[in-house]
């Protein structure tokens, strides 16, 4: 599975730029990727702070994460625009039946595959070394184009997951 997504980024944005990742309970089918590739574009483009158009991009990674970014070097992002965006993820999760705000669902990268794992079975998957210390995990806490690029996804041992498994990893 190739994980690079470096080339997909524009180099414009500042390392600072906010980002905002929205992970998919489930793989999104083609014509649905589709659909909602171009309703991202038409969002990033209309993407209003206090009347001026943010300086905005979104994309799909991997069929099933949502990444928002927002360069604020001219135009921060306030309160209502962020809201602004929420709401526009919410109006996807209604109209694809499906769900971005959930984030009790893990994400990592098993036998090539995106896999979804319930927060509270991680446990039990690092006993059974479905999980290792090495396993790619996708932390979508990442605040910022930089953080994206370099601590999006990472081995679960360099990760905040580690502190609640030190004994197993």
């Amino acid at each position: 599975m190739n994980t690079s997504i470096q080339h997909l980024i524009p180099a414009d944005f500042a390392a600072s730029s906010r980002v905002w990742v929205y992970q998919s309970n489930r793989l999104l089918g083609i014509s649905e990727a589709l659909q909602i590739e171009e309703e991202l574009e038409n969002f990033s483009n209309e993407w209003q702070s206090h009347g001026a158009p943010v300086k905005a991009k979104s994309f799909l990674f991997f069929g099933q994460f949502i990444v928002l970014m927002a360069d604020e070097t001219t135009i921060p992002v306030g309160g209502c625009s962020t809201d602004s965006s929420v709401q526009f993820i919410k109006t996807l999760e209604q109209k694809h039946t499906v769900s971005l705000l959930d984030r009790t669902q893990l994400a990592f990268i098993v036998n090539q595959k995106v896999q979804l794992l319930p927060l509270a079975q991680l446990s039990y998957a690092v006993e059974q070394n479905y999980i290792t210390g090495d396993t790619l995990y996708f932390n979508n806490i990442v605040a910022n184009k930089n953080e994206l690029l370099h601590n999006w996804l990472i081995p679960v041992k360099n990760s905040w997951l580690q502190r609640r498994l030190t004994s197993n990893l």
